[in-house]
């Protein structure tokens, strides 16, 4: 019996931090064994917000798909590609926004706010995007589609497109299938400074940081403002270190880090040595399975020429399907 497909993707922003990979990547790693897994590179989407900045798009490209394979994707067992080397998906796109209502991307609350913030962002582009990964979904007739319980709405979207579409060209013997969220377990992993990790705010490390830079970003952080002098007790809850050990340090860590903080018997520094170490560790194996795709950066093209290749004769069969469906098969 055939696996069941997931898709996702993620926007170019160059080399991936630890929040992208407890946040998305770590699971994707897992679900490569059990599903037939199509993981892209958001590029289109990435110019939908940044389509005046286009100096980096290529290099952020492949720093991405270097930091997918040193975690641990394995081109073996899932499909990766990138979006704007597949005009399939373009073509899509264009047939699904023929009877795609305007309203149905104009409610969505991500379009609303990020305009209100930024006039520029008023771009048919932008407005589209949900309807663009619509059609990143569709195209592969994915059954499933990892996200966070925040963005399940957009996958709501995705149903209600092929609903209409099938309701419209195919009633008898629907083409394309709805596809469902997968809420998997994320680890939101909090930044430097205690805000969400992103590279914009300064507050982020990366996968492959080298291990004195992490252990000087870590040195660095804040602690509980309220912990001033060694000898006074600290709240573990108050310093943006804990959010760490929460993910990285096992119970009896953790236990020792609440005892030895709230009774001011162990030092910020003390508190962020095993944060520091585990950091060290999970970052070791990725930095050298990165070292040997860098040395040989025309394996990780070749990789993603494959997988491209993989992906358009899957895309190509659902669009002709979608072509006839339309009366457009002439």
């Amino acid at each position: 019996m055939p696996r069941q497909r997931v898709l996702s993707g993620m926007r170019p922003t160059g080399a991936l931090h630890l929040g992208h990979y407890h946040g998305a990547l770590k699971n994707w790693v897992r679900l490569q064994q059990a599903y037939d897994c199509f993981f892209f590179v958001a590029d289109w989407h990435a110019l939908t917000t940044h389509y005046q900045d286009k100096s980096v798009v290529e290099r952020n490209v492949y720093d991405m798909v270097v930091d997918w394979l040193a975690a641990g994707l394995d081109p073996e067992q899932c499909t990766l590609f990138i979006q704007s080397r597949m005009p399939e998906h373009a073509e899509l796109f264009t047939l699904l926004a023929m009877s795609t209502p305007h309203s149905w991307l104009e409610r969505m609350p991500s379009y609303k706010d990020q305009v209100e913030k930024n006039r520029e962002l008023a771009t048919y582009g932008f407005l589209g995007y949900p309807l663009l990964q619509a059609a990143d979904i569709l195209i592969y007739k994915a059954a499933f589609v990892p996200v966070g319980e925040d963005q399940a709405a957009h996958v709501e979207v995705t149903r209600e497109v092929a609903r209409r579409f099938n309701h419209l060209y195919c009633a008898d013997a629907p083409i394309l299938p709805e596809p469902q969220a997968l809420l998997t377990e994320t680890s939101r992993l909090t930044g430097l400074d205690g805000q969400k990790m992103s590279k914009s705010y300064g507050n982020a490390i990366a996968m492959r940081e080298a291990p004195e830079v992490v252990e000087d970003k870590i040195r660095k952080m804040p602690t509980d403002p309220q912990r001033v002098r060694r000898g006074d007790p600290g709240e573990p809850t108050r310093c943006p270190v804990w959010e760490f050990h929460k993910l990285y340090s096992d119970s009896d860590t953790r236990a020792w880090v609440e005892q030895g903080c709230r009774s001011a018997g162990i030092g910020c520094l003390d508190c962020k040595q095993p944060v520091i170490e585990a950091i060290q560790k999970e970052q070791a194996p990725w930095r050298e399975r990165a070292d040997d795709y860098l040395a040989n950066p025309k394996q990780v093209h070749w990789i993603v020429e494959v997988g491209t290749e993989r992906a358009r004769a899957v895309a190509r069969k659902t669009l002709k399907e979608v072509r006839q469906a339309m009366g457009l098969a002439y």
